[in-house]
């Protein structure tokens, strides 16, 4: 059924370029709303009330301030949507791997079901593409930068293809930033691993609090193979992560681990499915946020267990700690299992500081309010931790250390 007239949408569609069929699939489906279930705690409506600007490129943006600027490796840099070449190096490449931007191969985008999927589809201006070929290691780490520099109601459509060949090893590190303004972000990242593979794949964002920020991530992983995927979620007036993990090969590792910072009136969302198609398969999902203030945190997790998908192992685990009585948590692990020999657990807690953790610190000679900050460290530490690429993972550690001394 066409959904009935959305100015916002149209207002939306209007304001930027569209290829394809993905627009009259987005103008069909339309923004969600709370009463669809997958977005039941999380409005839009800010969103839709934008007046949708197409994002143009900005030359005098830097990286000033960003995160991995001393890693090495390749480096891409986005800007407002847009590739910079000035910005970006990729240096000598061992053979087997290639890194560069989508624009220059024309990929055909994916279709999908979902409206922000559907408009990515129909609007995606540039984003990265990675490939590593069969039995290469790149043990360089890549670092994708995307900046933010438009003002109110600037849209940015990105896509992003990752492929590593089975056998292969690889470390991918993305940051997002941007400046003080009320823009928005679209992003589409698909994973693809094969075989006996390993990669490594990290997020960071750390927008603007007045901006808009929705991700889809679709990954599909090979037999034998181990994929890391870390969301650390600290900026958006609204950030919305949806995760999508198909474990469909014997044999799969999948470790999916985030934290998440929410201050003033922010939300931030993480929606994620891990599908287990085959037998002998392990998923782990880690989530802890910390809010303060009135914000606001969402955890939609379900681990699906399709029928023979025996043997399988996963384990999902939502921890919350609230700092202000006005921040709220929506969070909802879910077990869907169709396999008879499996062993799945799922959990969730929410809770304020813990007083007797406090009163045993400060019988250690700290004061309350340091006391306070280590166990906020402690509870931020848990994901941080699982990070494997040493240098992302101690400035992480610094940065999220200095956020919540603040």
């Amino acid at each position: 059924m066409v959904a009935p007239a959305n100015s916002a949408v149209d207002r939306l569609l209007a304001a930027l370029p569209t290829r394809g069929e993905g627009g009259a699939r987005f103008a069909e489906l339309g923004f969600p709303t709370t009463r669809d279930e997958d977005w039941r705690f999380t409005s839009v409506a800010p969103i839709a009330e934008l007046e949708f600007t197409a994002a143009v490129a900005d030359a005098a943006a830097n990286l000033e301030g960003c995160v991995f600027s001393e890693i090495d490796g390749p480096q891409l840099v986005f800007v407002n949507g847009h590739f910079s070449s000035e910005l970006s190096h990729v240096g000598e490449l061992p053979t087997g791997v290639e890194i560069g931007n989508l624009a220059s191969e024309a990929r055909e985008p994916c279709e999908s079901e979902d409206a922000f999927g559907a408009l990515n589809a129909a609007s995606f201006t540039d984003g990265a593409w990675v490939r590593v070929a069969d039995g290469v290691s790149f043990e360089k780490p890549t670092r994708i930068y995307f900046l933010s520099t438009g003002g109110d109601g600037a849209t940015a459509n990105l896509r992003n293809h990752f492929s590593i060949g089975a056998n292969s090893k690889a470390t991918i590190l993305e940051s997002w930033t941007g400046e003080d303004a009320a823009y928005f972000n679209n992003v589409i990242t698909e994973l693809s691993v094969g075989d006996n593979a390993q990669l490594e794949h990290l997020k960071f964002q750390d927008e603007s609090t007045a901006a808009f920020h929705v991700a889809g991530l679709h990954a599909s992983m090979g037999r034998d193979s181990r994929v890391a995927h870390h969301s650390i979620a600290l900026g958006g007036r609204i950030a919305r992560n949806n995760i999508r993990a198909r474990l469909d090969g014997t044999g799969i590792e999948a470790v999916l681990n985030g934290l998440y910072l929410p201050r003033g009136k922010q939300l931030i969302d993480h929606h994620m499915v891990a599908d287990h198609l085959q037998p002998h398969c392990d998923s782990h999902e880690y989530f802890n946020g910390i809010l303060d203030d009135h914000a606001r945190a969402v955890f939609h997790g379900r681990i699906h267990v399709h029928k023979g998908a025996d043997k399988t192992d996963a384990k999902q685990t939502n921890k919350n700690l609230l700092l202000s009585d006005n921040a709220t948590v929506n969070t909802k692990p879910q077990l869907e299992i169709y396999a008879d020999d499996v062993k799945c657990t799922h959990g969730a807690t929410i809770g304020q500081m813990n007083a007797e953790q406090i009163f045993y610190l400060r019988t250690r000679g700290l004061d309350e309010e340091a006391a306070r900050r280590m166990i906020m460290h402690a509870f931020a530490g848990e994901i941080i931790a699982r990070i494997g690429c040493a240098p992302a993972r101690e400035e992480l550690d610094r940065l999220v250390w200095d956020r919540l001394e603040n």
